[in-house]
């Protein structure tokens, strides 16, 4: 009889290598499973039985992840509250409700053409005119001419009040006043004179009630002669009405 063909032996260095891989999975499983439950549970040996039999691989558990903690839902905001505005008051709203409207606008009338110019009327109211600017030219011109005369008149009256003053004068400076006279009676004298001032003869208009203060003027009025002569031949007078007191002004 044949002897019976020997069971080949598996070599030493494929089971230290399967050894290994059992080791490898057995210490995953024990990192996953640790760090699961590291906070809850104490760690608990790990203990290997090292067998000879080939043991099939272990299926690795799923790794569970943590579940994420909820967000904190914000808070809504309070909505504002909205107070309710007052009723209008009465007389407020009386006098909204009395507000006037605005009248609406009158139409314009249209302007009326005007008629056609009548030539006839028109030379007329030029005529008119023409003779209105004559009328108020005569009237400025009468006007300038009697503020002239006014000037004219009021400087030879200046000039003639002189001319009688200096006359006077002179007259006052050879009368002698009589001794016995009272008062400051008035006497009136006519005289008449040549252009060269020579007096011609002196009448008494009115007396001053002192006859020797009359008969004092009039000889003083003789021994005057020449007379002054006016500034301007025009204002010379043949005869001069003189007045005469004791104490002149």
């Amino acid at each position: 009889m044949r002897e019976a063909p020997a069971t080949p032996r598996q070599a030493p260095g494929k089971r230290i290598s399967f050894v290994l891989a059992v080791l490898m999975h057995l210490g995953l499983a024990a990192v996953l499973i640790y760090g699961i439950h590291w906070q809850t549970q104490k760690p608990a040996a790990v203990q290997v039985e090292l067998v000879r039999a080939v043991a099939p691989a272990p299926t690795p558990a799923p790794e569970s992840k943590p579940e994420p903690k909820p967000e904190p839902k914000p808070e809504p905001k309070p909505e504002p509250k909205v107070e309710p505005k007052p009723p209008p008051k009465p007389e407020i709203a009386q006098k909204e409700k009395e507000k006037p409207k605005p009248p609406k606008p009158e139409p314009k009338p249209e302007p009326k053409p005007e008629p056609a110019a009548d030539p006839f009327k028109e030379q007329l109211r030029r005529e008119a005119e023409q003779m209105q600017q004559r009328k108020a030219s005569a009237a400025a011109a009468q006007e300038l001419a009697d503020l002239k005369a006014r000037q004219a008149s009021a400087a030879q009256a200046g000039e003639m009040n002189k001319y009688i003053a200096a006359i006077s004068l002179k007259v006052r400076s050879n009368i002698v006043l009589p001794p016995d006279i009272k008062g400051n009676p008035e006497a009136e004298f006519e005289v008449t004179q040549l252009p060269s001032g020579e007096v011609m003869n002196v009448k008494l208009l009115k007396s001053s009630g002192h006859a020797a203060y009359d008969a004092a003027t009039e000889r003083a009025i003789r021994k005057s002669s020449p007379l002054p002569k006016p500034s301007k031949s025009e204002l010379f007078e043949r005869t001069l009405n003189l007045k005469f007191r004791p104490q002149e002004d």
